[in-house]
């Protein structure tokens, strides 16, 4: 009887806790907001994330080494890297050769699909390839048989302090209504597809009126398609005035619909030049200008 009333008692402890937390979050009218000076967004999980970063898709061993190296060397503090990506030990390394503090620096892997049947045991996989003591943010990489329960077992993750923040990518309005009436911790993030040419304008204002914080992949368009997209008259015509890059240019359009940028590239000169975005301001007649660019051409399968 002891036990039982222990247990119960233990039960409406957490309980309370968790409501009171997510009390404190509903009453903090920050979360959500990018704060520009400090380049940086308060999840609603109540970590920060750096709202500018780098993609490490497709980078090799040496490149992601590279890229990471440098964003880190340049000030940048968020990573986005997955099991699929086959780099997460690449990104490891770099981040233990930098110097910078962990504390400082943000982490994002993804779950794939594959890992959905056993996600306990891919949660644990992933913790030790990147074996950096915890996982800033981990998303389930896009829906698939099991996600519900994978999304779970993040959630189980969050609660024994594996993974700080847990999210989504490539979950669009339908799918996130099927979804999260099914699950207890609401995503800190939702990670799509975003670009001048796919806009998501109907997927990003209903994420950001539920708390989650919008970050988007491919903001040039993807390889293979970013050539087109430097061209446009619209866009150097933009970046003319302010004396940027088409890149920068897309990305500040980005960052000022809300929208957490994480672009790719294994040229460190890149690397840098993407981070240099918080010098100038785009005007609203310019932001409308870009916004008319909409094809809603997407370029990724999925």
């Amino acid at each position: 009887m002891l036990k039982l009333f222990a247990a119960l008692f233990l039960s409406l402890s957490v309980a309370a806790a968790q409501s009171a937390e997510l009390n404190l979050k509903e009453e903090n009218t920050e979360i959500g907001k990018f704060d520009f000076a400090a380049k940086r967004v308060l999840l609603n999980s109540g970590y920060y994330m750096p709202i500018v970063g780098l993609g490490t898709y497709s980078l090799s061993h040496d490149e992601c080494m590279l890229s990471v190296g440098t964003l880190l060397k340049s000030g940048g503090r968020l990573i986005d890297t997955a099991y699929m990506y086959h780099n997460e030990k690449s990104v490891w390394q770099a981040v233990r050769e930098s110097g910078v503090p962990r504390e400082e620096i943000f982490v994002t892997t993804k779950l794939y699909p594959s890992q959905f049947n056993d996600p306990k045991a891919a949660i644990d996989m992933a913790l030790e390839a990147l074996d950096i003591g915890y996982i800033d943010l981990m998303l389930l990489h896009h829906p698939g048989k099991g996600d519900v329960e994978a999304y779970k077992a993040l959630e189980d993750a969050v609660r024994e302090g594996k993974i700080r923040s847990i999210g989504l990518s490539n979950w669009y309005v339908k799918e996130l209504k099927e979804f999260l009436p099914q699950i207890s911790i609401m995503p800190a993030v939702v990670q799509n597809e975003i670009h001048p040419y796919y806009q998501e304008n109907d997927v990003i204002p209903y994420v950001q009126s539920l708390g989650i914080v919008m970050q988007g992949w491919y903001p040039f368009g993807g390889r293979g398609y970013t050539e087109a997209m430097f061209s446009n008259e619209t866009l150097t015509d933009i970046a003319k005035k302010h004396d940027v890059t088409v890149p920068q240019v897309i990305l500040r359009w980005n960052l000022q619909k809300g929208v957490v940028v994480i672009p790719g590239t294994e040229n460190p000169d890149y690397v840098k030049e993407n981070l240099d975005v918080f010098d100038f301001e785009l005007s609203a007649e310019e932001m409308n200008r870009i916004n008319a660019l909409d094809r809603n051409e997407k370029h990724d399968w999925y």
